[in-house]
């Protein structure tokens, strides 16, 4: 290397190097280069729903898989589509820029005129470094100066004159701001990302046809480009066709016809009865017969050739093919012939786009298929670089089989990477959350509000609270999520951003629901923990707590100790007002059903075998609940004696209490009549938080207010 000629260029600027040793540092990181090249990170100002300036959308990528996910209209397509204007596709398939395409904004405003498109690529490899030695910036790394590869694509709406109608002008440049040398076509060729489409029409893209995508991927496997020789006519027919190359065996193929005696006598009559006498004299016609793609040159040959092949299915215990695949079958057909290509092209960047890989695809096939993306973005290819994969998803079963650590959450705008410092989760909640983030739980990324549950009953029974107070979750958007009793604060984390100050906060409402876990001092002897007039055990003792063993101020102390554990930002921790669900819900004036429900769950297997109708049940259920009530004087003493029906037997499920419960009240409280007043107002408050974040309903902004007001105070 010519260190007279060695130069930094940044922006368009040609900065001479300091020092000799600075040189020295930059020639150590070309000859030491083993890395892979990544898209490291994509900017979209003015495109779509995509603003500008703080409102400018910035991902950050890792190499590897990276999984998009978010609701409807987060703004996962635009993302994608923002990569294909920028990188252009390998299918060659022409994106038109629209004027929709250009952001406008929400205060109705006019149109933006100029979309920007900003890519980033680090670790470039020395052929990369080779190929785009005019257009790379060089950046200081620990004091060594990294050749990175920005790609700035730029759409302008223009006008030649005054009411002419209006053009797009796009163009791509290179520098951190686009201030760099305009990328030649050649440049563009090499970053094509592969992309596949949702929905796409696999069998129609394998079947043998012009312009076929099935040839495409053939043309450039290196399987067809390396195998075999070409054909020697002096070789004459007496060559091994194996040995041959594609465009051998289409000559060979080509010999052989030529050869023919049925070829060769519709030949000779087609020339000597037909063209002979339609040409002029001295101008004799001639025809003569081959096989198509045996004419043009070595590209076109093969690509003509390759035309005529298609790919489907088979199954190895059946000897024939079936009529026809199914959807499914051939999508993971369609995308494996495009991992094939894309590890073994290597002259090409290894960037894969997939939309909804889920399409058509059964819950195995999706995890199936998931597994298999994240080993092959983890496995070199031949050239020693890794394949990028970026798939954006609406399936909660293909979430759940994706590391946490590779997934990207889009709302309002914004990207919110889950991986590892940029939430508020510890190293050790990502080996947790790979554990149990299971496909149930996994649909908190896909919601517009979260509950977060510590058991079944609150996962059966808060739907049926919530649409009996006009307050239905599913028209809100909102999930729930099981968690069990250790799990609430890590998932309640994911939703808890690291640097709020810098990447903003999620602004999705979550609530988590959590015992109190302090009983009235009645309750021992009532659920049968101690004996009538025995003390109770010494606080060491014993795993469970009474009020009577914290001062008020102790109470408020443990309280706000729950809350700490998983609120901040949009996450609000709502704790039993008194101690845990059910004693929750008798105390405030649902005891007599929670009697009820425990009874009929105590006789569960009775009713489901017809020994005994519900409606016997009900009514010795009311009989000994008006008994328990004549004999509680106190209403902590009732809450208890009901919740002891269920707590003082393990045969009785608290699930199937619940939804026995959840049936009586749906029953009951069709007109919704004061249900709300006598609902424990944690559970109200919960509900309220995560249904009237930014009052979708039209409510007023008094409830609202008292909503947040109840929140706060929990």
């Amino acid at each position: 290397m010519d260190l007279e000629f060695l130069c930094v260029q940044d922006c368009g600027e040609i900065i001479q190097p300091r020092s000799t040793d600075r040189l020295f540092n930059i020639m150590l990181y070309e000859i030491g280069d083993v890395f892979s090249v990544y898209l490291s990170e994509l900017r979209i100002e003015n495109f779509r729903m995509f603003g500008e300036g703080e409102r400018a959308f910035v991902l950050p990528l890792r190499a590897g898989l990276t999984a998009i996910v978010g609701e409807n209209d987060a703004g996962k397509t635009a993302v994608i589509d923002a990569l294909r204007l920028a990188l252009g596709t390998r299918d060659q398939e022409f994106y038109r820029v629209e004027e929709a395409d250009f952001h406008q904004p929400a205060d109705g405003t006019m149109r933006c005129k100029e979309i920007r498109i900003r890519c980033k690529f680090n670790e470039l490899t020395i052929i990369d470094k080779s190929s785009f030695a005019e257009y790379l910036t060089y950046e200081d790394h620990s004091g060594n100066m990294v050749p990175v590869l920005y790609i700035n694509w730029k759409a302008v709406v223009l006008t030649k004159r005054v009411g002419q109608r209006k053009y797009i002008s796009v163009e791509a440049r290179s520098g951190q701001f686009g201030k760099g040398p305009q990328l030649d076509a050649e440049a563009r060729m090499h970053l094509c990302a592969t992309y596949l489409r949702p929905l796409r029409d696999a069998e129609r893209a394998l079947s043998a046809g012009r312009g076929s995508r099935l040839s495409q991927i053939l043309q450039h496997t290196k399987e067809i480009r390396e195998h075999g020789q070409d054909y020697d006519p002096q070789d004459g027919l007496s060559v091994d066709p194996r040995n041959l190359s594609v465009l051998g065996i289409g000559d060979y193929a080509n010999a052989l016809l030529g050869n023919h005696q049925g070829v060769q006598n519709a030949r000779n009559r087609l020339n000597s009865e037909y063209l002979k006498n339609l040409s002029f004299s001295g101008d004799q016609l001639r025809g003569s017969i081959s096989v198509s793609g045996s004419k043009g040159d070595t590209e076109y040959r093969l690509r003509q050739l390759l035309e005529k092949l298609e790919l489907e299915l088979r199954d190895e215990r059946a000897p024939e093919p079936p009529p026809s695949r199914g959807l499914g079958s051939n999508n993971i057909l369609f995308m494996a012939c495009e991992m094939l290509l894309l590890e073994s092209d290597t002259d090409e960047f290894p960037l894969l786009l997939i939309e909804e890989p889920e399409a058509h695809l059964h819950p195995q096939r999706q995890l199936r298929l998931m597994q298999f993306l994240q080993e092959k973005a983890s496995e070199p290819r031949p050239d020693g670089q890794q394949i990028q994969i970026i798939v954006t998803t609406h399936s909660p079963n293909l979430t759940s089989a994706i590391d946490l650590d590779n997934l990207v959450l889009l709302h309002g705008g914004k990207a919110f990477p889950m991986a590892f410092g940029q939430t508020h989760l510890e190293k050790s909640d990502y080996g947790f959350l790979k554990r149990f983030l299971d496909v149930t739980k996994a649909n908190l990324f896909f919601a517009r509000g979260l509950l977060i549950v510590e058991g079944d009953a609150e996962n059966i029974l808060l739907p049926t609270l919530a649409r009996l107070i006009d307050r239905n979750l599913a028209e809100y958007g909102v999930s729930i999520a099981n968690v069990g009793g250790t799990g609430l604060r890590r998932f309640a984390r994911i939703y808890q951003r690291k640097h709020p100050e810098k990447d903003g906060i999620i602004n999705i409402p979550v609530a988590c629901v959590a015992d109190y876990d302090v009983m009235p001092d009645c309750a021992p002897v009532i659920i049968k923990k101690v004996k009538p007039g025995e003390e109770l055990p010494n606080i060491s003792d014993r795993r469970w707590r009474v009020k009577g063993d914290f001062t008020v101020e102790g109470l408020k102390t443990r309280r706000k100790e729950i809350r700490a554990r998983a609120s901040g930002q949009k996450v609000e921790t709502f704790v039993a007002d008194e101690w845990t669900l059910e004693y929750d819900l008798a105390f405030y004036g649902l005891a007599k059903y929670v009697w009820t429900a425990v009874c009929l769950a105590r006789e569960d297997e009775q009713i489901n075998t017809c020994k005994k109708t519900r409606k016997t049940v009900i009514r010795e259920a009311l009989r000994s609940y008006a008994e328990v009530v004549v004999n509680s004087p106190t209403n902590e003493e009732l809450a208890s004696h009901v919740y002891g029906l269920l707590a003082s037997n393990s045969n009785i499920s608290k699930a199937t209490s619940a939804q026995y419960l959840a049936s009586l009240l749906e029953s009951r409280h069709k007109k919704r009549q004061n249900l709300r007043s006598i609902l424990p107002p944690y559970l109200v408050q919960a509900i309220d938080h995560v249904t009237l974040h930014g009052k979708r309903d039209g409510s007023s902004g008094k409830e609202s207010a008292q909503a947040s007001e109840g929140a706060t105070h929990e």
